[in-house]
């Protein structure tokens, strides 16, 4: 074995959570199997009883799961943060400030 859930009935999954902005902080835990995804939160001791992540803000490989999901050794679990702004409107806002000063990446040129 890899080293990935190498003692019998154990499962090594890595946890990461974006605690704040360009602040990531990140956890490999060696769990009993079988495991779920709340049990890897409750382990890696960062958040209080109680004050467990939503469960829309639980993700394994950037797709959304439930807190009782299953863990497979490897597996990769991601605490997100709400999004503050709509990307669309964060978008729109951005072209407002900035302007129409040049042409996009992908804008096309006139023919001659």
């Amino acid at each position: 074995m890899s080293g990935q859930g190498s003692a019998l009935g154990t499962v090594q999954v890595v946890i990461v959570w974006a605690e704040a902005p360009r602040t990531v902080r990140e956890a490999t835990l060696t769990l009993p199997a079988p495991a779920m995804v709340m049990d890897a939160v409750r382990a890696c001791g960062w958040f209080a009883p109680g004050q467990e992540p939503e469960p829309a803000a639980l993700s394994v490989w950037g797709r959304r799961v439930t807190p009782d999901a299953p863990l497979r050794a490897g597996d990769r679990i991601e605490v997100t943060r709400a999004l503050r702004v709509d990307p669309k409107v964060a978008r729109r806002e951005r072209f407002q400030q900035q302007g129409a000063r040049a042409p996009g990446l992908f804008a096309r040129l006139p023919r001659r």
